[in-house]
């Protein structure tokens, strides 16, 4: 089931997520429908809070950027409970990120190459991996969500103030999505 993208201006977007336990209800539906929600939004992650549920899980599927980045190619993710170790040593790469929370709006955003993750999948197995590259942005960018932190808190604050209003008409439900979203519902002033 497609369900709506929570966008900016949402406070669930702003909050710490809570751990999953094991026995969650229709946890499987819950990832299946993550999945199929992203896959119908074009993005390649989408974490619980960015369709309202203030969990740890993160969905990834990478394998539509496999001609940029061919190491992407075949990767998919479910990620529950996942711990993030930023590699520092390693170095920090800016590219421009964007987020289907912030539609039609994407930043530049320094990020480090090198990540080590600790989660667990779908069935509750325990995994550690470290990854580099586009996939630890990615990583990076979908863990933020689940500490209320978007993308847009790391940018310059002059970066800040020029999209200051874009990021109000959002929030006050004045933007155009392809896909289905859930707004603020702000009262009159």
């Amino acid at each position: 089931m497609i369900l709506p993208i929570y966008l900016y201006g949402q406070p669930v977007l702003r909050k710490e997520a809570e751990e999953i336990e094991p026995g969650y209800p229709n946890l499987k539906q819950l990832i299946a429908d993550m999945y199929e929600t992203m896959s119908q939004s074009d993005g390649v992650g989408l974490a619980a809070p960015q369709i309202g549920l203030s969990k740890r899980i993160v969905v990834i599927d990478a394998d539509v950027l496999k001609e940029s980045f061919p190491e992407l190619a075949g990767v998919k993710l479910t990620l529950i409970n996942p711990e993030l170790d930023i590699i520092e040593d390693g170095k920090k790469v800016t590219r421009e990120e964007g987020c289907l929370s912030i539609p039609g709006l994407s930043e530049p955003v320094a990020r480090y190459e090198k990540v080590r993750i600790n989660w667990l999948d779908e069935d509750f197995n325990e995994h550690e991996q470290t990854f580099e590259g586009f996939l630890a942005r990615i990583i990076q960018h979908e863990c933020d969500h689940l500490d209320g932190i978007l993308y847009t808190d790391r940018i310059s604050p002059i970066r800040k103030q020029l999209i200051r209003n874009k990021m109000r008409n959002i929030a006050d439900g004045k933007v155009n999505c392809e896909y289905k979203v859930k707004q603020q519902k702000h009262q009159k002033r």
